[in-house]
């Protein structure tokens, strides 16, 4: 009689055959049955982590940059417990991943064993699907259960595995199934006749683009030229609206500029696309509202909705391309555009290393460059000069996605990966090793914040063990600044956002990458270009100006006010510092 495979066996073929191919996480005893599958099966490998964070982060990348389940692993109790951070990030970017999470072994269960954890009761609010295998039985159903619920709602299941359970044979023989279906959501005609309808009477119309309108590039972009309408890309749509799209006025929120501030605040109706953009104070106060989306539940929790479409960006905007009128009057859309070009040329201005040896970079840096720093908006200027034409970004939340969002124009092919809903410190680095570890052969470029950075800095050691490939640049400010602008912005001296960091370019030497460490602005240029051609894993650590100024694109009086009370109380508590 054939053996039958153990529970850990089932698990592991499971995920390949739903195109797992690496697992990543931190080994340990109730995974060691696990791991040993995956030591003893070809087809998938074990990626092993310092940190379970990262992990989880890793696993969340890969997800969203192929569509399909990606998996982590973290064993009993704390090993799982830090799984949650990059978990909860894996989930409001409905990115599908499987958690495996050991469990003590049955008999000690609800006895408060050694480093017992409720797993399940742990991860009930991060993930679609909980359960925990007690007996073998349940295998391969329960597997089935997980990874269909991780696919079909595009979100995070945890199987919790106790020690003593993973290396027994199932109960049954039959494989775990392949889950390949892809759906999609036609509009209802009511619905889309009522949008029509709406469209139709409108004027200015201004349309928000997120990442779920990406499938329906093509359509938007017509879309967009049938009603004269610009369009506002969120930081998720950037890869998909970028390139080759001459109705696009950038991001709105924080880390935007004016013109989109002012393409949504003058509209008479916005048309939301893909978009669940959650920051309510940037939506205008008094125009209709059209909201666009495949999931129901997204419509109407970030604005009041006038009309609502549930359905396939694709789908609902085909229906609407073929029934509403063409708008002919460009003077909202040119105003937008305009407003758009003059932004840009100022912003440029500040990209160019020789700014601050100008007239006006002299005057300027005398109040917010005085060490004659880099200008972080060089950094990401030169980033998306040098960067290849199918290169991974991934960025840390805080001010290096507010370069990244203004410097870097994505091409055609190009992917970005953040921590976009969840807005988590420390994802650059980890997402990287996911996007990286699936793609050997394609550029990764980090773009990490110092403060992110240094909060995971031992997986240095993982890239470095594995010979990813990742180009880790730090916007090394020795600030947390995005916190710094939050203080200033509520006219609060700067105050515990300081960092006292190392030469990190020597730390990633000392873990085996490739270090390289700029200072000055006239070797911005010649050190990145060098950096980012040198094979293997390079951390490339840039000391940028900690005072440059990335005012909101639509500063109130009260915020400009507060920027500078701030700047005296710093002035004044820094004098008395120095008595």
């Amino acid at each position: 009689m054939a053996r039958r495979p153990t529970v850990s066996e089932t698990i592991v073929a499971g995920l390949i055959h739903n195109g797992v191919t690496q697992v990543f996480g931190v080994v340990g005893d109730a995974l060691n049955s696990v791991t040993d599958a995956i030591r003893r099966t070809d087809g998938i490998d074990w990626i092993g982590t310092r940190h379970e964070e990262v992990a989880a982060f890793a696993a969340g990348a890969q997800a969203q940059l192929t569509g399909g389940l990606a998996a982590c692993a973290g064993t009993v109790g704390p090993g799982g417990i830090h799984l949650l951070n990059g978990l909860y990030d894996a989930a409001k970017s409905h990115a599908p991943v499987l958690a495996i999470a050991g469990q003590v072994p049955l008999a000690d269960l609800g006895s408060d064993y050694f480093q017992e954890v409720d797993n399940d009761r742990l991860f009930s609010d991060v993930a679609v699907f909980t359960q925990t295998i007690t007996s073998p039985e349940q295998v391969p159903v329960v597997v089935d259960q997980a990874i269909s619920a991780a696919l079909s709602r595009r979100g995070v299941a945890v199987l919790s595995l106790p020690g003593d359970v993973g290396a027994q044979p199932v109960g049954s023989d039959r494989p775990v199934r392949v889950f390949r279906d892809v759906t999609t959501v036609s509009p209802a005609d009511e619905a889309v006749a009522r949008a029509v309808e709406t469209i139709n009477r409108a004027g200015r119309v201004t349309i928000l683009a997120g990442i779920g309108a990406a499938g329906g590039r093509a359509e938007t972009l017509a879309l967009a030229e049938h009603l004269m309408a610009p369009m506002v890309v969120t930081i998720k749509g950037k890869e998909a609206f970028d390139w080759d799209n001459p109705f696009q006025v950038g991001q709105s929120g924080l880390l935007g500029n004016p013109a989109a501030a002012a393409a949504l605040k003058d509209c008479d109706l916005l048309l939301m696309v893909g978009t669940d953009f959650p920051y309510r104070d940037w939506y205008p106060t008094s125009a209709t509202v059209v909201q666009i989306d495949r999931r129901a539940d997204h419509i109407g929790r970030r604005v009041p909705v006038d009309v609502s479409v549930t359905g396939d960006a694709a789908l609902t905007v085909q229906s609407l391309l073929s029934k509403l009128h063409a708008k002919h009057d460009r003077g909202h859309l040119d105003k937008a555009l305009r407003h758009h070009d003059r932004w840009r040329h100022r912003q440029s201005e500040l990209a160019d290393p020789e700014f601050d040896e100008r007239v006006g970079g002299r005057a300027r840096s005398v109040l917010d460059n005085p060490d004659a720093r880099i200008r972080p908006e060089a950094v990401a200027g030169f980033i998306n000069e040098l960067a290849d034409d199918d290169a991974i970004f991934t960025v840390d939340t805080g001010m290096s996605a507010v370069w990244l969002a203004r410097f870097v124009q994505l091409r055609k092919g190009q992917r970005l990966l953040g921590s976009f809903n969840l807005g988590s410190m420390a994802n650059a680095m980890p997402q990287a090793v996911g996007a990286q570890s699936r793609y050997r052969d394609r550029q990764v470029i980090a773009f990490c914040g110092d403060g992110g950075l240094t909060m995971l800095l031992g997986d240095l050691l993982t890239i470095a063990r594995h010979r990813l490939p990742v180009k880790l640049v730090v916007f090394d400010n020795h600030r947390l600044g995005m916190v710094k602008l939050e203080q200033e912005q509520a006219g609060l001296p700067e105050f515990g956002t300081e960092l006292d960091n190392p030469d990190l370019a020597a730390i990633a030497k000392a873990c085996g990458l490739a270090g390289v460490r700029i200072t000055e602005p006239g070797d911005l240029g010649r050190k990145l270009t060098e950096a980012l051609s040198m094979p293997g894993p390079v951390l490339v650590d840039v000391l940028t100006n900690p005072d440059e100024v990335s005012v909101p694109p639509e500063t109130t009086p009260g915020q400009a006010w507060g920027f500078a009370i701030a700047k005296v109380k710093e002035t004044l508590r820094s004098v008395g510092e120095g008595d």
